[in-house]
This record gives structure tokens, C-alpha cells and sequence, in this order.
């Protein structure tokens, strides 16, 4: 990983020095494992639970989302599914939803980062 992927990791919200502590200092592992996270089905899963009204489904996902987060050192996204995780276990949809308002364009910017490191890689 070249320091032009770095910044642009870190520019969308991810810890990458943090990330690359927790992989051991393996660069291809952190990168495979942000490739998987772009083939995740959780974020697509919690928006039609939250839709639905499908708190175990919702839960489930957000939960889901909250621990790739927090293991990929997504810095900006992991407290935001965290609060989203803790208000759908007290039942505050109003809240959960709420912080759709903050999570969508935090992983969209997460999600354009990864890309970007791979359209690096490619060009």
C-alpha cells in the first residue's frame, strides 16, 4: 500500500496505521479484507430491515456492520453503528433511523475510498 492509499484511506475514515496494527502489519490483509467489506450485504440488510420496521433484522445487521467497523478501525462509521445498535435494543426507531442520516454518506465515503485504493492498484 503506497502512501497515496493510505491518505485516501484515511481520508474516508479509516484509521489505517490502527487497521494495520490489528492485521499484524499485513497491507494485503488489511486490503483484502476492505475488498470484502465493499461485498458486504449488511449495509442493503439494514436498510430493508429499517424500511420493514424489522428490529431483529435491523439489529442483526448493524451489529454486523458495527464489528467489521470496528475491526477494519473505520473510524467515523463504528461509533455511528454503535449508537445505532444500542438505540434499536432500547426500541427507538426514531433514533435508528436518525443516524441513517449520518451513516449513509459516512459509508459511501468509506466505500469510494476502498474503491479508490483498488483503481490505484489498477492504474
Amino acid at each position: 500500500m503506497n502512501q497515496a492509499q493510505r491518505e485516501r484511506l484515511s481520508a474516508a475514515g479509516i484509521d489505517v496505521d490502527q487497521a494495520l496494527e490489528r492485521m499484524m502489519g499485513s497491507q494485503a490483509l488489511l486490503e483484502r479484507l476492505l475488498q470484502k467489506f465493499l461485498e458486504d450485504q449488511n449495509f442493503a440488510l439494514l436498510t430493508k430491515a429499517l424500511e420493514e420496521r424489522n428490529l431483529d433484522g435491523a439489529i442483526a445487521a448493524a451489529h454486523s456492520l458495527k464489528g467489521v467497523c470496528g475491526n477494519l478501525s473505520m473510524a467515523v462509521l463504528f461509533p455511528l453503528f454503535t449508537r445505532q445498535v444500542e438505540a434499536l435494543r432500547q426500541g427507538d426507531w426514531g433514533q435508528a433511523e436518525a443516524l441513517m442520516e449520518d451513516i449513509r454518506p459516512a459509508y459511501a465515503m468509506v466505500v469510494q475510498g476502498i474503491r479508490g485504493i483498488a483503481d490505484d492498484r489498477c492504474s
